[in-house]
């Protein structure tokens, strides 16, 4: 080629072209240049991948892309939560106070397997499980003492429970009014995400159907008398733990919200009387872009969707609030001190992103409940992304980003398609009676263990960097007699209630479930007249049966 005509050349050739041919000249390393759930990335974004100024909007402002808040983290931080709960109502208000005593902004409430699944201590199911994994309640004085001495009119509250949520919330309401706080004071969410049970986190107590009546008796009622409460925590944290790629935690978690909103709307609520106080709670997993994305995506489909599809008109309607909980399938048994980088990594995407709520789990969860001193580093992890990184001094600093802006049109595109695969299933109940989300997960699953497994997907401390002699961690051991503890507890309260009063209520309870009254305020009368939660999870048993499981596969 003549100069001249190399000069031409090169004059016609674009930046990007020009690039291009720089870029190739390279070989690429033996990489997985993917996002964690699979998905390719290219090498550069540019300009070209930004969407519209319309898609991207300002911080507060309808879509809310950018964030739900005007002033975001200017203005306020997010709340800083650490789940908590072991052994007996004692230990758990121990842990709860020093949580509070060490800046602590809400408190975040763990209950042990047998409440989870309805089950009293003494049951013979609940053997080796009392207060294994999180706090045991079963009744109205488990309740009281495990917030004693907090004041439940100032501090907002979360509770992890799902099918069993609606006894769980009568059992907080009473023991709240017992110390003159009514309920409409009371600020906080309880998860009560009965749909990501049945994909997810497999802990039932009743069939689909009238589980999903007894969540919609628990919004209706919280919408009328607890205005600050958050009646349900659409949950897509357990979706992701179980295996999913982020677009299926986004997808099956917006979808199971949407359901929840044509239930109420169906029972005749006006959209915008509850939809106000629906939360989202979501997962932070390691891969950093994608999580940030995962985040905008969301906001901008509950909005689009709520105001467009269901006709909310309050903007409050519109506002996607949500909690974020650092991944714990991501923490390693292997090299536990590794966790506290993924954590503050993950902890820091969820800022980034624009949660409203955040807990960071402890470096030691892979083996045991946290310790004291786990509890406090993974707490000062937020303190030092609040007050020292600088992130929160302007509002969504990403956004604009060619990568992330990209990432976000991606994962939008990707949940409305698996929004239209569960429509043609007839709906998210009908999806998961099939076993549709359930298999899409599992297959991810696999795929991504499968990467791992072979090592080319790189987990530091387990298939890469490994070291065979680490000292042995200080975990926190749950003492065995904490369970007789409270067994006598619970046999304690059964001993000196009014058999005669728990019987009436529990009997009011099997008439107003065979019919389509409310159920709540025969829950919050059983809860005054000490009836356990097992004793009303087995009322509701006698009128709606138990859930089996159909195999996946």
């Amino acid at each position: 080629m003549s100069t001249s005509n190399y000069l031409m050349a090169t004059y016609l050739q674009t930046p990007l072209e020009g690039w291009q041919d720089a870029y190739r000249a390279t070989p690429e390393r033996d990489a997985l240049f993917t996002t964690l759930s699979g998905e390719p990335i290219r090498p550069l974004y540019t300009e070209r991948d930004l969407p519209s100024q319309g898609d991207i909007g300002l911080p507060g402002q309808y879509p809310f892309t950018r964030g739900v808040y005007p002033s975001m983290y200017r203005g306020r931080l997010w709340t800083m939560r650490q789940f908590a709960g072991f052994g007996t109502a004692e230990e758990t208000n121990e842990r709860f106070r020093y949580l509070l005593d060490h800046g602590q902004t809400g408190l975040s409430t763990a209950f042990d397997m047998p409440s989870l699944m309805g089950h009293d201590s003494d049951h013979p199911r609940s053997l080796g499980e009392v207060g294994r994994e999180g706090v045991a309640v079963d009744t109205l004085d488990d309740m009281e003492t495990l917030f004693g001495g907090i004041d439940l009119g100032a501090v907002t509250v979360s509770m992890t429970i799902n099918a069993p949520a609606a006894i769980m919330l009568a059992f907080y309401v009473v023991a709240a009014e017992r110390n003159g706080i009514p309920a409409h004071r009371l600020g906080g969410t309880i998860q009560a995400d009965i749909l990501k049970e049945y994909i997810a986190q497999k802990e039932w107590c009743f069939p689909i159907d009238p589980a999903m009546r007894l969540l919609g008796d628990m919004i209706e009622w919280s919408s009328r008398e607890m205005p600050r409460w958050h009646p349900v925590s659409i949950s897509g944290y357990h979706i992701r733990e179980a295996g999913s790629t982020a677009a299926q935690e986004l997808a099956f978690t917006l979808k199971d919200g949407l359901t929840y909103v044509e239930q109420a709307i169906e029972r005749g609520l006006d959209v915008d009387d509850f939809a106000p106080r629906l939360s989202f709670f979501f997962n932070a997993q390691i891969d950093f872009f994608e999580e940030i994305a995962k985040y905008r995506a969301a906001r901008r489909i509950w909005a689009r969707e709520l105001r467009e599809t269901y006709g909310a008109k309050n903007p409050k309607s519109w506002l996607m609030r949500f909690h974020t909980q650092t991944a714990g399938v991501s923490l390693t048994a292997q090299q536990p001190l590794n966790n506290i980088v993924r954590t503050a990594i993950e902890a820091l995407a969820g800022v980034l992103g624009g949660t409203q709520s955040l807990h960071t789990n402890s470096y030691d969860e892979a083996l045991a409940l946290p310790t004291e001193e786990a509890v406090r580093i993974a707490l000062r992890t937020q303190q030092i992304i609040a007050h020292e990184t600088g992130v929160t001094n302007t509002i969504d600093p990403l956004g604009g980003s060619y990568f992330v802006e990209a990432l976000t049109d991606r994962l939008e595109a990707q949940a409305y398609e698996y929004f239209r695969r569960i429509d043609e299933l007839g709906g998210m109940v009908q999806a998961v009676k099939q076993n549709f989300p359930q298999r899409e997960i599992a297959d991810a699953s696999f795929e991504l263990q499968t990467e791992i497994d072979e090592g080319r997907r790189v987990v530091v401390g387990v298939n890469r960097y490994r070291h065979d002699d680490e000292d042995e961690l200080p975990i926190l051991r749950i003492d065995p007699a904490l369970e007789s503890k409270q067994i006598g507890r619970v046999q304690a309260v059964k001993a000196r209630r009014d058999a005669d009063a728990v019987s009436a209520t529990l009997a009011a309870i099997r008439e107003t479930a065979a019919t389509e009254r409310n159920l709540m305020p025969a829950l919050l009368e059983a809860a005054r007249a000490h009836a356990t939660e097992g004793e009303i999870v087995e009322a509701l048993q006698d009128v709606w049966g138990s859930y089996t499981e159909t195999p996946v596969f």
